[in-house]
Parts: C-alpha cells; structure tokens; sequence
C-alpha cells in the first residue's frame, strides 16, 4: 500500500442561503498515495467540490469542515493562507476542464508557462524561460521553442491542455487534480494526454485525483474509483472491478453507458432512491 500524499476525513462542504445551509459534500473521506484515483458521478454529485475543497479554492459563502484533510503531514483547514500559497501550485496542482477558459488570452502561453514557475522559484526571466520551454518539450509539445511565443488563441484544444499540464508541473508539485481534464479533446488527442498523465505518475511518482463522468474512462485507466452521489461516497471499488460493483447506483450508472452491438431499445433510467441517502446517513 503506498504511503498516502492526501488523506481526508469527513469533509463536508455547504453554503449558506438565506434561509438555510446547503450541503454539497458530507462525511467524503478517502485517501491518496502514488497512484491514480478517480472521483466519478453525475454533474451536481460534488465531485468537483472535493477538489476545489482540497486546495481551498471554493467562495467565501462555502462553509468547508473535516476531521481531518492532511497533505504531507501538513493539515490544510488549519493554515493560514499564506501557508496555503506556498503549497497551492507548488505542491498541488489543479488542471481545469477547458484551456480556453483558463489560459489568460492576452499573454503568450510560454509566459504563462513562466509565470508559474517564477511565482514559486527566485530565478530570472531568462532561467523561467529556459524551464518553461524545457516543460513543453516534457509534455511532448513539436517545436517548443515556437509555441513558448503563440497566444492561446492561436493552439488547439489539445495543445492547450497539454501547456496547461506543463503550467501545473513545472513547479514539480506532490499531487495534480485533474478536473475533466480530457472532456473537451477529441479521441486521439484525448488518449495521448492520458497517457501523459499516466508516465507522470509512473516516473515521478505522482498522486492523480481524476475527476470525470466516464465510467469507462476510469475502469481502463485508474487505480481506484470513488463514485459520488448527493455529495457522498456511495462507494469504493478497484478500477478494474468496476463492472463487478454492488451499489445499485453505480449499477444504474453501468446499466446506462451505450454499447457498440446492443440492441437494446432504450437505455435505461437510473431509479433514484432515497434510501440509498438514508442509508449513508445511518452509517455515518
């Protein structure tokens, strides 16, 4: 078993609305060594929330608490937010689900690039370049050199997820969260940054929170898969028995992925029920 980099204890997470507080993760605990571990579920299942949760990137209305969300040795709900910057980027990354909406479209993704590795080492532009360039070579960018001086407009989709996995590492961070990184990729260039991903973890001993809605997505490429539903962990399997999964909403959630060659009329609807919240809430 490797030795956990993240472990987290009952976060919860809610907002407070006028009249009451919202919950959008309750009693999530899991932990995370050198490896690849995917949080899957439907759009609103809190997923998402977990990860920002972990880096503290959520509003100031979230009201966020756990017995304990421990990185490095270090607990995170108890530093103060400068201790919180110099892991934050440095030791956590975090790749977002559109390049688009994440590069800045008035400054060349090479200074970009740049600009986070001076935000966390005392170097000079020229040194920040030389790394940076080096960073997009790593992330098997042709041309590094010509990309380092294009603006975001002027790179595709997969180019710009690729310079956005470049921005996370060059720091040389611990941990990655991974938010729908492949969502917006087609196929092929959807398949090369997984594999990018994976030789990360593989060689530099990397722990990888993947985020995503693909159930057959994570079965092939994680380790273990923690599926959500109204903000809980319903449960915890191993990627590769995914198939073999008991809960009835990962079961419903199997039962609709379309498959090449069935011949099954409708797909069918998840029955949602609200004994599987209860049950949770009687464990807990």
């Amino acid at each position: 078993m490797n030795e956990p980099i993240l472990s987290v204890k009952n976060l919860n997470v809610g907002y407070m609305s006028a009249r009451r507080q919202l919950h959008a993760v309750r009693n999530v605990s899991f932990s995370l060594g050198r490896e690849k571990v995917a949080i899957i579920g439907e759009s609103g299942s809190g997923k998402s929330t977990v990860g920002r949760a972990i880096v503290r990137l959520l509003p100031e209305i979230a009201r966020v608490s756990a017995d304990e969300m421990r990185f490095e040795g270090q607990d995170l709900l108890r530093l103060n937010e400068r201790k919180m910057q110099a892991i934050r980027g440095a030791r956590i990354s975090m790749i977002l689900q559109d390049p688009k909406f994440s590069l800045n479209p008035v400054m060349s993704v090479g200074e970009q690039v740049a600009e986070a590795y001076l935000a966390h080492h005392r170097v000079g532009k020229a040194e920040a370049r030389r790394r940076a360039i080096e960073q997009l070579a790593a992330v098997k960018i042709r041309d590094p050199e010509h990309v380092y001086t294009l603006y975001p407009h002027e790179v595709s989709g997969g180019m710009g997820q690729r310079i956005m996995i470049a921005m996370m590492l060059i720091p040389d961070p611990a941990m990655i969260i991974a938010d729908e990184p492949t969502s917006a990729l087609d196929v092929t260039v959807r398949l090369q940054v997984l594999a990018l991903l994976d030789d990360l973890v593989r060689d530099r001993g990397i722990g990888l929170l993947f985020i995503s809605h693909d159930l057959n997505l994570v079965q092939s490429f994680c380790d273990r898969v923690l599926i959500m539903y109204s903000g809980q962990v319903v449960e915890e399997i191993a990627a590769c028995d995914l198939k073999d999964a008991r809960h009835p909403y990962t079961r419903g959630l199997l039962a609709s992925l379309p498959r090449i060659g069935d011949r099954k009329g409708r797909l069918p609807v998840l029955d949602r029920q609200s004994s599987w919240a209860e049950a949770l809430e009687r464990q807990q």
